[in-house]
């Protein structure tokens, strides 16, 4: 009997000992997926904007997506509240077109023209590029988090004169 009860109760003391110490501690991945999908997320905070205020948003947003100046987004139309913005493709010289929509503090775009019909959607899916703005003044402050948790912050300026053009 004395030999089974010292075994059971080594077991035991072990066991109350709670987590190994040498676990290792998760992974960027594994930390990221735990959590909620942020592109499954609602805005964070209601903002209104203007029509002008709006135009400024996508132009800043899309120039940050697509790696361009602020100056190289051209906006093309509205329709209601999706702007149409267009810029000089920067391989072959053509034209991308893209269209931008706000929801309180995300900007969501999808691409236009592509010859892949199922590239033409909305990037709000789990998985696709999360992207919020802060609008002070004339400055906008682009924020980019990627499905890998990594993130980027730009910053433009635009002036609200420049969208009088």
């Amino acid at each position: 009997m004395r030999r089974t009860a010292l075994p059971l109760l080594a077991v035991l003391a072990l066991a109350a000992c709670g987590e190994r110490a040498d676990a290792p501690a998760p992974s960027a991945a594994e930390a990221v997926s735990a959590a909620d999908p942020a592109s499954d997320g609602e805005a964070s905070v209601p903002v209104v904007l203007t029509a002008a205020d709006l135009r400024r948003v996508c132009r800043a947003g899309l120039a940050a997506i697509h790696g361009q100046t602020v100056e190289a987004m051209q906006v093309d139309g509205v329709e209601g509240e999706v702007i149409n913005l267009s810029w000089a493709a920067p391989v072959d010289g053509g034209r991308r077109r893209g269209q931008c929509r706000v929801d309180g503090d995300l900007v969501t775009w999808k691409q236009v023209d592509s010859p892949t019909p199922e590239e033409n959607r909305w990037m709000n899916r789990s998985g696709d590029p999360v992207v919020r703005f802060v609008l002070d003044g004339e400055a906008i402050t682009i924020n980019t988090t990627l499905p890998d948790g990594t993130t980027a912050t730009e910053e433009y300026a635009v002036a609200a004169e420049q969208e009088a053009r």
